[in-house]
């Protein structure tokens, strides 16, 4: 059985959450079942399948962050947060 792709909000949506120097904060739970973003309170929660082993949720992120804003995952810089839930990524102009 094939897994369901993951569901996120409009681009537009997560680019509204970015600071004036290209920073977004994210909050993530690894192990998840299934692979999403959300908008809540005016944060992003990203949920990934991928644990928290060897920088796996980290790469998940990345790449989950990278297919909502439809860039490529090498674009992303992680600044913060490699190991902790909570991150902060570089998002380029």
């Amino acid at each position: 059985m094939a897994r369901p792709k993951a569901d996120f909000p409009a681009a537009e949506a997560v680019l509204a959450l970015i600071d004036s120097q290209g920073r977004l904060a994210v909050r993530v739970t690894p192990g998840a079942r299934v692979e999403a973003l959300e908008i809540s309170e005016g944060r992003l929660l990203a949920k990934v399948r991928a644990k928290p082993e060897g920088g796996k949720a980290n790469d998940a992120v990345r790449s989950l962050l990278a297919a909502a804003l439809g860039m490529a995952p090498s674009r992303l810089e992680l600044l913060r947060g490699a190991t902790c839930r909570e991150k902060q990524f570089r998002i380029p102009g």
